[in-house]
């Protein structure tokens, strides 16, 4: 991979400048009116917002809508992207808790998977009628698993319902499958979620360099960004103040083992963020989300529906 000699000092002073907080934070000596001087114990009264939620059938039963609310009270998310198999879930969700719930529409119903949604019949039907019928933000998060272009006809129609209400399209993908639909339409709206999972953040880097409207959630990431000890991983130290204002948090509640897990899920979110400088990290952890979503995030939402 090759970047531009601009790409590479801004890259080089940002990793200088990240750096420089991390050394702070070990050494104790961080001052109050550095720009740098990480958030630490602070980031606790910072509220969350979720950007990676599943509440899929099985989770109904044995963590009712309630209970929902109540682990995210419990973490400090004041508010959740939601997406659902089937999307039921999340109007369920959203109509408990409509000031904490952001739904988007995934395609996933009946028999159409991860793996085989593009190929089912009536899929844009479906699409279209849920789309009228609730406030989805967004279509997905949705999987492209290999990319076939000869499903373009069908993009092209998630990419003009999504351009017609102007929300997002959250893709689990790697670089390519991302490439191929801004090939579509320059101007579609992207959360790239995971930051491409399994990627390495040579990629991550270079894909949300290459599209500065992407947007990234880092679910599933949290572990890969804490590194190892008490300094964050080097790479995406960078990635983080590089595109600082694209990047949110996320839980991915894709399994029950997930919503079992998720204060702790959360308390690494908050970990990582709390070793950032206070600007950086409240955006990551809410002010983009504000932007993204035409919302305002605070703790005053914890405990209320």
């Amino acid at each position: 991979m090759s970047w531009s000699l601009k790409n590479r000092v801004r890259g080089k002073t940002c990793r200088m400048l990240a750096g420089a907080a991390l050394v702070l934070i070990s050494a104790g000596i961080a001052k109050a009116d550095d720009d740098q001087t990480p958030i630490g114990d602070a980031i606790k009264d910072v509220p969350l917002f979720d950007a990676h939620m599943h509440y899929k059938e099985p989770a109904w039963d044995r963590y009712p809508v309630g209970s929902v609310i109540e682990l995210m009270d419990e973490s400090g998310v004041a508010m959740a992207l939601v997406s659902s198999t089937p999307d039921e879930g999340t109007i369920m969700l959203w109509e408990h808790a409509p000031s904490r719930i952001v739904p988007e529409l995934r395609p996933y119903h009946g028999a159409a998977g991860s793996s085989n949604w593009t190929k089912s019949a009536g899929m844009t039907d479906y699409l279209a009628g849920r789309l009228e019928s609730y406030p989805h933000e967004g279509i997905g998060e949705f999987h492209i698993r290999v990319l076939d272009t000869t499903e373009e006809p069908l993009f092209r129609k998630i990419i003009e319902m999504a351009k017609a209400r102007d929300i997002y399209l959250h893709v689990h993908s790697g670089p390519e499958p991302i490439r191929w639909l801004y090939s579509l339409d320059p101007d579609v709206k992207i959360i790239w979620a995971h930051a491409g999972l399994g990627d390495p953040a040579s990629e991550v880097y270079a894909l949300m360099a290459e599209f500065p409207d992407l947007l990234a959630d880092t679910s599933l990431r949290e572990w890969v960004i804490l590194g190892q000890g008490d300094t964050l991983d080097p790479e995406w130290v960078e990635i983080i103040f590089d595109f600082q204002d694209r990047l949110m948090v996320g839980s991915d509640t894709w399994v029950n083992g997930q919503w079992d897990d998720y204060a702790e899920i959360m308390a690494s979110n908050r970990l990582w963020l709390s070793r950032l400088p206070r600007s950086v990290a409240e955006k990551i952890a809410y002010k983009n989300a504000e932007r993204y979503f035409n919302r305002e995030i605070s703790m005053e939402q914890i405990g209320r529906k």
